[in-house]
């Protein structure tokens, strides 16, 4: 009996201990599940804050004493006021104290000063079902006291200047004007003075009267209405006599060469919410200025600077009682470039009223010495900020003043003779002495061509050989020569020179191409013909082609063109870097050389009006004609100069790659209105 007792014992203690542990798996199993619903709430919240939903953050949230209104305007402030983004959190522990639940969390996230991370804790609660956090101003800051207000200054950085090769100021931070209405000033007809400036500002009645109406303004406040370049005194002095008008200056952007180098130098502006979001932990913030187009943007992390910005906490006094964070400010460096203002300005008042472009390059050293494309636009114009109808009339234009030319692929008619001479001797494929004999002004291989026929401009007499060719430019010749390389041995030589390859260089080039797709074969007898004058399917990006006539001045080497300056070069003309070793063999370089000279020199060339007295120029003058079909008459001509000095005595030569478009009603042809002008920098 003692021992069934016993028994009895035993299993209702072995019972009572099964009990207790459901009971403590149930309980812990209950707290785990309410630690989850915690950890989840305040998650989700940090979610709403990334989002910028105040509302339903304050759905989240226990305040003391705060309405919805108050709680969302001071999240709103200092959560965008800082420019906060990507909040993460790391939840460390959850301690429970009686009915209420304290979360220990890691915080980080980037600011306009950088990136802040601390430690915190919040109080989550039950009610009604649901967990809420405890808030408080410090589950912004911990630091951060229920009187107090976080704060934010910028020290302004300074972007770095765009230099010539003289260190002229190409780009730099300097003074723009800002006109801005003081509207106790406006007088008796204000409404007929507001229409004055609306007109004259290209901005509208109901958008100057919108700034007017903004909370902060009183009648002796300055209200800012449109930004001028200080070069538009035009402007100024006319807007000076409305009544209510102030001119005041402020920091800005400013191009010295504003159209004269548009398309080179470029321009920034604010940057914009999609550049902000891709550019989001690069010190960026919604008052920074970014590169748009040209240098300023192929240069942007170069020139950009960096603002000092600190965020600090203040009393109900304004007293700074408290640092969060600080940035040093970094100023950008400088860019210096080998182009020369003076060059650049005298090329663009040649061309002003063309569509066309000037390359130039020194031919030694890889140097570009001028970029030019017109038309063009201001720079300047894009900074102060155009009106809706200035930019409709620019991108509207028929002249395509946004399209830069001199990084586009054109057809280079005759200018691509040379670079069929040169490939013909080095491979062999052709001899400089042998004469074709004469077929008059048109010709075909057989009558497989049916009716297509090569032509040429005029008869000569002489013979039909490499110099007579180019001093003529005959078409003829150069058909002929290009089907004795071949397609296969033009294309694999026109590869070696860069074809279908993207050159280096800080702005985007297009690539030169001999087919009608990049990396495609000369389809047929007639397009590989049409290639040795360089029509067909042949195009050439302008800074390519100057590249490749580096070659007649160097032996055969291609030297690569760039826009940096280097100051080890500096005062010495030592050979720049090598793009392609030995593209041609030095002597069929020299024989093009020569014969280039020759197109210049001799009273038959073709660009004998080229010649200038003591100095000595190799040349070669370039019709491509857009045509599609023999009925065109809509696609026009353009017209080509490629030259280059020859052993100047200080050693200072320049290589020119120049184009005209639309020159088939001009009475001095492409070339020779070409000529004219660059005659005027001699």
């Amino acid at each position: 009996m003692k021992i069934l007792k016993n028994k009895k014992v035993m299993i209702g203690i072995v019972i009572a201990i099964f009990v207790v542990l459901a009971i403590v798996a149930t309980v812990g199993g209950i707290h785990k599940q309410n630690e989850e619903k915690i950890k989840q709430t305040l998650m989700d919240f940090v979610g709403e804050i990334n989002e910028k939903n105040y509302e339903a953050m304050y759905q989240k949230v226990i305040t003391n004493n705060m309405n919805q209104e108050d709680f969302m305007t001071k999240n709103q402030n200092i959560y965008e006021g800082i420019d906060s983004s990507d909040i993460k959190i790391e939840i460390s522990k959850i301690e429970k104290q009686d009915t209420e639940y304290q979360i220990h969390y890691h915080q980080k996230m980037y600011t306009a000063a950088g990136e802040v991370e601390f430690d915190n804790k919040v109080i989550a609660v039950k009610e009604n079902q649901e967990y809420k956090l405890k808030w408080s101003p410090k589950f912004i800051f911990p630091q951060l006291g229920e009187n107090q207000k976080v704060r934010i200054s910028t020290i302004k950085a300074k972007r770095g200047d765009i230099l010539d090769r003289n260190d002229k100021k190409l780009a730099t931070d300097g003074t723009i004007l800002s006109a801005g209405i003081v509207p106790g000033k406006l007088g008796e007809n204000k409404e007929q003075n507001i229409a004055k400036i609306a007109e004259l500002t290209g901005t509208s009645k109901e958008y100057i009267n919108q700034q007017l109406q903004a909370f902060w303004v009183k009648d002796d406040t300055f209200v800012p209405i449109k930004k001028i370049s200080q070069n538009n005194t035009v402007l100024e002095e006319t807007l000076l006599q409305v009544p209510g008008i102030m001119i005041q200056t402020e920091q800005g952007r400013v191009y010295s060469l504003g159209k004269e180098a548009g398309h080179l130098i470029g321009y920034v502006q604010d940057i914009n919410a999609e550049e902000l979001k891709e550019m989001e932990g690069k010190g960026y913030n919604t008052n920074s200025i970014i590169g748009k187009s040209g240098l300023e943007k192929a240069y942007e992390e170069t020139l950009r600077g960096i603002d000092g910005t600190e965020i600090y906490i203040v009393d109900a006094n304004e007293n700074k009682i408290g640092e969060i964070v600080k940035q040093s400010k970094k100023d950008g460096q400088d860019v210096k470039l080998t182009i020369d203002a003076s060059l650049q300005t005298k090329l663009y008042e040649q061309m002003e009223k063309d569509k066309g472009f000037f390359v130039v390059m020194q031919p030694i050293t890889g140097e570009l010495l001028a970029l030019v494309s017109t038309p063009t636009f201001d720079s300047n114009d894009f900074v102060v900020g155009m009106t809706t109808k200035q930019w409709e009339e620019l991108n509207n234009d028929a002249s395509k003043p946004l399209y830069n030319r001199f990084v586009q692929k054109y057809c280079p008619g005759s200018t691509f003779k040379p670079i069929i001479g040169a490939i013909g001797l080095t491979t062999g494929k052709i001899d400089a002495n042998e004469d074709y004999g004469y077929t008059g002004t048109s010709w075909q291989k057989d009558s497989s061509w049916g009716n297509y026929q090569v032509t040429t401009l005029t008869g000569y007499s002489g013979a039909k050989n490499l110099l007579n060719g180019m001093l003529h430019s005959d078409n003829i010749y150069f058909a002929k020569s290009a089907l004795k390389i071949g397609a296969d041995t033009l294309a694999e030589n026109l590869d070696q020179l860069g074809f279908n390859e993207q050159m280096e260089f800080p702005l985007t080039l297009a690539k030169s191409q001999y087919a009608s797709q990049n990396g495609g074969k000369i389809e047929g007898e007639t397009r590989l013909a049409d290639s040795g004058y360089g029509q067909g399917s042949v195009l050439v990006n302008p800074i390519h082609m100057a590249s490749i006539y580096s070659a007649f001045a160097n032996g055969g080497s291609i030297i690569k063109p760039y826009i940096e300056y280097d100051k080890s070069k500096e005062n010495t003309n030592q050979r720049g870097e090598i793009l392609k070793q030995d593209a041609f063999s030095s002597e069929a370089a020299n024989t093009i050389k020569e014969a280039l000279i020759q197109v210049v020199e001799n009273k038959e060339g073709t660009a004998n009006d080229m010649k200038i007295s003591g100095t000595t120029i190799a040349g070669k003058t370039g019709t491509a004609e857009l045509k599609t079909s023999s009925e065109d008459t809509e696609s026009g001509t353009l017209g080509w100069f490629d030259c280059f000095t020859v052993n100047q005595p200080d050693g200072n030569d320049w290589l020119i790659v120049s184009m005209v478009e639309n020159v088939q009603d001009n009475q001095d042809g492409g070339s020779h209105y070409l000529i004219k002008k660059i005659r005027t920098l001699f």
